[in-house]
């Protein structure tokens, strides 16, 4: 576990430029230099973790923890990769808090924000262009807007919520196309 651990570590401390970069240390490593799985397992490893939600990295790191040590064995590689990352995050938190009253940094931030929020709108505005339109269409978006907005409600159960009443009304369009 300790192995695993380092291991992973190591790929998590020195790997730039996200979860795919990592995947040919995460080869080398497991594969090649410690022979605890097999390029055919990588492959199989690689596929599940491109299919399952989270960071490809952390999934595959999870996936061969597993195939190496079992429950622990995940634990130890999921720890090991994730560690360096939010250790670094951590520290350049600390870091920002004691510089937040520099103005130029305050600056940044809001330039970061305006940023973000441009690309939240253009990602709305390509969802809405692609989502189906009508008067249920656009109910379903208003009542979760505004329940989001102004009610303390966890946004599952909203999400929730309106796949039921789209699931809803195409049954009910379905048995109507029929009969």
């Amino acid at each position: 576990m300790i192995s695993l651990f380092f291991t992973f570590m190591k790929i998590g401390l020195f790997t730039f430029g996200g979860g795919y970069a990592m995947l040919p240390l995460i080869q080398r490593e497991t594969v090649e230099n410690k022979k605890w799985i097999s390029d055919e397992d990588i492959l199989d490893i690689v596929a599940i973790a491109e299919s399952t939600p989270g960071p490809i990295a952390i999934n595959a790191a999870t996936f061969v923890g597993y195939r190496v040590g079992g429950f622990l064995g995940a634990l130890a590689a999921t720890v090991g990769i994730v560690l360096p990352s939010f250790v670094i995050i951590t520290a350049i938190s600390f870091a920002l808090v004691k510089f937040q009253d520099v103005r130029w940094i305050r600056f940044a931030f809001n330039g970061i924000r305006a940023g973000v929020l441009a690309l939240i709108v253009k990602a709305l505005w390509m969802m809405y262009k692609q989502s189906p339109k009508g008067i249920i269409a656009y109910l379903i978006m208003l009542g979760a807007f505004l329940v989001t907005a102004f009610l303390p409600v966890n946004v599952v159960f909203v999400i929730l919520t309106c796949a039921a009443v789209g699931i809803a009304r195409a049954l009910i369009v379905s048995r109507r196309d029929k009969g």
